[in-house]
């Protein structure tokens, strides 16, 4: 049966990849993507001929306007919610604005979702709610610790969604990714950063000894993980929060020599920083209940994942040129 899809922040990183994939696997679904097309959000990620689709929809606004997401979720069957400010180190800069976005963004669309009859809401969350890892792997029940305004402004957005989960009885489900990688992905996160450096032939800045590890989720892997939760059985899914991760872990230093070793640069590239705020030790996700509920697990092992991430780099230097230009005129 057909669906009509509403996703936020459809031009940032993994919402992209998630219009990709839905508009390839179900081309008959009606999709509907919003954005502010802030830093991060980048028209350039969405394929031109998506937009000579009749099925496809792109507007450009913000998660806070109320009528806006009124008026767009009562033409969906599904919201998938992935808008947010991301980036740790902005957030230690700029709370409110991770506060006004992420909250109280959040708290629009669950308004409008409790207002309009949808199937269900996904809400994006992030494995960064949990702080670092007491207890590994790092189950749905480990204490919510956030280390940064960023993480604490995501567990601010869960618990609203869950609020009127139980409140108002709205069908939503809670998604936790871990770190997610692959193309389309800013340069500010550590991934792409190191991989376009090393393009540049520029040195691999490593905060600490580089030994902080986490769980690296290859896009394509989360996006099917988000698909099942669009598809699967939602009185099994409604009220839950899952994580999506491999249950395997990669040191920042090991992800910096492989990228070297990749793109035939010599491992003296590497340079050592300072401690960076914020920064998690390691984070390593359990796999049980996304295996239980969705019926999913990850399927791209991570040596398998960079080197398709640091191909689509190489070919698409215009992409990711633009965006250190950028970069560069914030910095003069």
């Amino acid at each position: 049966m057909s669906k009509k899809i509403l996703i936020t922040g459809g031009a940032g990183f993994i919402g992209s990849n998630f219009v990709h994939y839905i508009v390839n696997k179900y081309p008959d679904y009606t999709v509907y993507v919003v954005d502010s097309l802030t830093y991060a959000g980048n028209l350039d990620n969405i394929p031109r001929e998506f937009f000579d689709l009749p099925n496809f929809h792109f507007v450009e606004g913000t998660i806070t306007d109320e009528l806006l997401m009124k008026k767009l979720t009562a033409k969906a069957d599904v919201v998938v919610h992935f808008a947010a400010e991301s980036h740790v180190s902005y957030s230690i800069q700029n709370v409110s604005v991770f506060v006004e976005t992420n909250v109280k963004g959040t708290q629009v669309i669950c308004e409008a979702v409790k207002e309009n009859v949808v199937e269900r809401f996904i809400n994006i969350s992030s494995s960064e709610v949990y702080g670092s890892a007491l207890t590994v792997p790092m189950d749905e029940n480990h204490p919510l610790l956030p280390y940064s305004p960023y993480a604490a402004s995501k567990i601010g957005a869960e618990r609203m969604v869950y609020a009127y989960y139980k409140t108002f009885n709205i069908p939503a489900v809670i998604i936790r990714p871990f770190n997610n990688y692959g193309s389309y992905q800013h340069i500010e996160k550590v991934i792409p950063r190191f991989i376009t450096q090393a393009l540049s032939g520029e040195r691999l800045t490593v905060h600490d000894d580089g030994l902080q590890s986490r769980d690296w989720l290859y896009v394509e892997d989360s996006c099917a993980a988000i698909d099942k939760a669009v598809h699967g059985n939602i009185d099994n899914l409604k009220g839950e929060s899952i994580n999506i991760g491999t249950g395997k872990d990669t040191s920042i230093l090991k992800i910096a020599e492989m990228i070297l070793e990749y793109t035939g640069k010599p491992r003296d590239f590497i340079s050592i920083g300072d401690t960076r705020p914020g920064q998690v030790d390691q984070h390593l996700s359990s796999t049980e209940k996304a295996r239980d509920l969705l019926e999913w697990k990850a399927s791209t092992e991570f040596s398998q994942g960079l080197a398709r991430t640091i191909d689509w780099y190489q070919k698409n230097p215009l992409w990711w040129q633009k965006l250190r230009k950028i970069e560069l005129s914030h910095t003069l």
